[in-house]
């Protein structure tokens, strides 16, 4: 990402701004740009807002998914033993290991949870990147685990050799997410795998994957290689993201057989449906609804870098269904400013900078959302 600083987002503000007001404020700023796609706009409720603030996927489920879950439907009076069975025959066999190597949860969530438990407590001590997903670790903290935070350097990356001097006996935990939450930026196989090899060896290493089916190469970026060979590495994935689960909620580990022992001790039992299995079941083997929900998310981020360009700003190429960016207003602010054009994003505060982080979504949100920013920036200017 190029420099950042106000004078720049500043003139940016004015240059967009001055366009809008002269051309109205209801004008599309993308109406004549390569990035706009045929527009979408429809009379909406007047309670409708663009939810572009948790990393959901609008794009799906799969047709295959919905027709498994409808044809699950009869049979919901039974205990769903054979459709789990079928699913964790299906993770296995796509994963490349054997059945006693996975454990089922509602969503990744619980197992992160699960994961908190067994490896946190009051003399626990979980190392992660800073920033990065916490729910792992805000579960640890409430068990009275400490959290030890290796701050991303400079490009936002992790600095693994900080976080390889760190790993001493009293660490219970490493924990890494891969891309990373909320810079979308990422560990490339080859050194994800380099330092499990390295450091799994001392201390278990927990690896959430949860966005990794929307990289250039997820099969080669994977940390399940380090199971295969035998490491003390656990990985999660998630359905929520490409799949399109989140309210599904339909997630698995895999991990060496006796450390799936520990975490179904105390992590989930049974707690997924069916019909969330048969329709996971199905979406796992739907290779065609798996690139057009790449596709539709690529198209997603091509919009936003290019509004982001004309708008004078810079991001962090993602390889997530988000993408982040600095702003130059307090992210609480201006969270609040944009919900109230009925768009509902993240703003956050990483090493002392503002940023915003967008998720991706269909085009008539992100056209809502492109309005909006530039509302929300010119008013910035205009309070300055």
């Amino acid at each position: 990402m190029k420099n950042f600083s106000r004078r720049n987002w500043l003139k940016a503000s004015m240059t967009a701004s001055a366009g809008l007001f002269a051309a109205g404020l209801h004008a599309n700023p993308l109406e004549t740009s390569p990035y706009s796609l045929s527009s979408s706009r429809k009379k909406r409720p007047d309670d409708y807002y663009a939810r572009l603030s948790s990393n959901e996927n609008p794009f799906g489920p799969a047709a295959s998914a919905k027709k498994a879950i409808k044809a699950a439907i009869d049979d919901s009076f039974l205990y769903p033993r054979e459709v789990r069975m079928e699913l964790m025959e299906t993770i296995a066999k796509l994963e490349g290991v054997s059945k006693d190597h996975i454990l089922l949860g509602a969503g990744s969530s619980e197992l992160l949870h699960a994961g908190a438990r067994v490896y946190g407590g009051s003399t626990g001590k979980v190392l992660s990147a800073d920033p990065t997903y916490v729910s792992l670790v805000r579960s640890a903290e409430l068990m009275g685990s400490e959290w030890i935070k290796v701050p991303l350097n400079k490009e936002m990356d992790h600095d693994l050799g900080i976080m390889e001097s760190k790993v001493t006996k009293a660490i219970s935990l490493v924990y890494l997410v891969n891309p990373n939450n909320p810079t979308g930026k990422i560990l490339t196989g080859s050194e994800i795998r380099g330092f499990c090899n390295l450091v799994a060896d001392k201390v278990p290493v927990f690896v959430d994957e949860a966005y990794i089916d929307y990289m250039d190469d997820p099969a080669g970026s994977t940390a399940v290689d380090c199971i295969r060979n035998g490491k003390n590495v656990i990985v999660a994935k998630t359905f929520s993201k490409v799949h399109a689960f989140a309210g599904l909620r339909v997630g698995y580990c895999i991990a060496q057989p006796e450390v799936i022992k520990k975490l179904a001790e105390e992590g989930p039992r049974n707690t997924l449906t069916g019909p969330s299995m048969a329709a996971a079941n199905a979406s796992l083997t739907d290779a065609e609804f798996l690139s057009y929900s790449v596709k539709m998310n690529n198209e997603s981020k091509k919009f936003i870098y290019g509004f982001l360009d004309k708008m004078g700003y810079d991001y962090f190429p993602s390889q997530t269904n988000f993408v982040l960016f600095p702003i130059s207003m307090d992210g609480e602010e201006y969270r609040k400013k944009m919900m109230v054009n009925k768009v509902s994003v993240r703003g956050m505060k990483i090493h002392g900078q503002d940023y915003c982080r967008v998720s991706m979504g269909k085009l008539e949100d992100l056209e809502m959302f492109a309005d909006a920013f530039t509302k929300v920036a010119g008013q910035t200017l205009n309070k300055g």
